[in-house]
């Protein structure tokens, strides 16, 4: 079985500005939600992918319908990892910085995120039950935060797959077992 993971094209929202403050960081979220994607060629790595899975965000479920041919089951727990500013400033702090902050705050489950780490590895394991069911070669189209974490439970469900770093938009990422 093959489990081919792709990150969404890429957004023409781009980034913010080099300073924000915490309410234009969230309006630039929400506009990056809403944004038209960029395509690219997508390599389908030789594959005959037999079924589709996608985050039912937009630009995830754009990604898929132009990649697989056929009908794409899109799921909520597919989507990308929610972050909020850590605090509320009108100050203007650099994007990293508020980046750094956020993440931070994530990864020691501060009760400012809307959902802990825990709580993000039990939906993608979810997910993958609900995929691996299949036991067909599979696409997933989803989203960079999602995918690195994705790829840590389908290690552990015996799969073997290449490293993802950063991922790249619209290429395919193929672990098998």
């Amino acid at each position: 079985m093959k489990i081919g993971l792709v990150r969404h094209f890429e957004v023409k929202r781009g980034y913010p500005a080099q300073r924000v403050s915490s309410d234009e960081l969230l309006r630039w979220v929400d506009e990056y939600d809403a944004s038209c994607v960029i395509e690219n060629e997508v390599h389908l790595r030789g594959v005959n992918w037999k079924r589709c899975f996608a985050s039912d965000l937009s630009r995830a479920e754009y990604t898929a319908n132009k990649v697989f041919q056929g009908d794409v089951v899109l799921m909520e727990e597919l989507r990308e990892i929610r972050m909020l500013p850590l605090f509320e400033t009108k100050q203007k702090l650099p994007f990293a910085l508020h980046l750094f902050f956020i993440r931070g705050a994530w990864y020691f489950n501060h009760p400012s995120q809307p959902e802990s780490r825990i709580q993000v590895m039990v939906r993608i394991r979810r997910a993958l039950e609900k995929i691996l069911k299949s036991d067909e070669d599979v696409l997933i189209v989803g989203h960079g935060g999602i995918m690195m974490f994705m790829r840590k439970e389908l290690l552990k469900l015996g799969f073997a797959g290449p490293r993802i770093g950063k991922p790249k938009n619209g290429e395919v990422y193929v672990f098998e077992r």
